[in-house]
């Protein structure tokens, strides 16, 4: 049996779209399939693994929570993924993205661009090899997010870029740790859905410009699929 990937569950969906599209972690478990086998992990709830060496790896997921908010399991979700740095491989999203650069020495911030959103165009700028022979010049993929990392850690490789989000997807020193801000494990339906439910908050025209993005080619399965075989490689 393949080892058990932990997921590191950072935040809930609003309570009317996970009774439709699940939580977090049931997303994550939808994006790596079957054949990873995995364990949530409530860390709002202040829930962690007594070690890392409790899984091979681990998924960070996205959260509503910024990584600068003073809240009782920020600090001991830092501290995890400095311990677990170079000892398992961690994969962030989203939050997860921000929280890892935070922790291993970069500095993240709400960006006065504002929103982004949608299906969000990159440009593949350091292809690794997990990412297979055939890694596309750029790749599309939903976004969800105001803050950003502005500095990533010291000795890290941007992987995909844009100008929206320059530090869009990054590589840590060590090759075992890797993290993005985009969200291949969100459905389209979700995506959508999750706009909607912000559309009084947004720009004017923000809402429909982002939702009709959503009619474009996405690139989620073939990150998915990287994420997949980063994460099979732990030892």
């Amino acid at each position: 049996m393949a080892p058990t990937i932990g997921i590191l569950e950072t935040g809930t969906p609003p309570h009317s779209l996970a009774a439709r599209h699940g939580r977090y972690d049931a997303m994550v478990r939808a994006l790596l399939g079957e054949t990873m086998p995995t364990r949530s992990y409530d860390v709002q709830a202040g829930i962690l693994p007594a070690s890392p060496e409790d899984h091979p790896a681990y998924v960070i997921t996205g959260s509503s929570a910024g990584v600068y908010d003073p809240l009782a399991w920020i600090a001991p979700l830092k501290r995890f993924i400095q311990q677990a740095h170079g000892r398992t491989r961690l994969v962030g999203i989203c939050f997860g993205h921000q929280i890892m650069a935070e922790a291993l020495g970069g500095r993240v911030e709400k960006s006065a661009k504002g929103w982004g959103l949608g299906l969000q165009s990159y440009e593949v700028v350091a292809p690794a090899p997990w990412m297979g022979e055939a890694t596309p010049a750029r790749i599309a993929v939903v976004a969800s997010h105001q803050d950003q990392v502005v500095a990533p850690p010291p000795g890290a490789t941007v992987l995909a870029t844009s100008a929206f989000t320059p530090h869009a997807a990054l590589l840590y020193p060590g090759g075992t740790a890797v993290s993005m801000q985009f969200h291949p494990e969100f459905t389209r339906d979700f995506a959508a859905e999750l706009v909607e439910l912000r559309r009084t908050a947004l720009p004017d025209g923000a809402a429909d410009q982002a939702i009709a993005s959503f009619d474009g080619i996405s690139d989620a399965a073939r990150v998915g699929g990287w994420i997949r075989a980063f994460l099979a490689a732990a030892p």
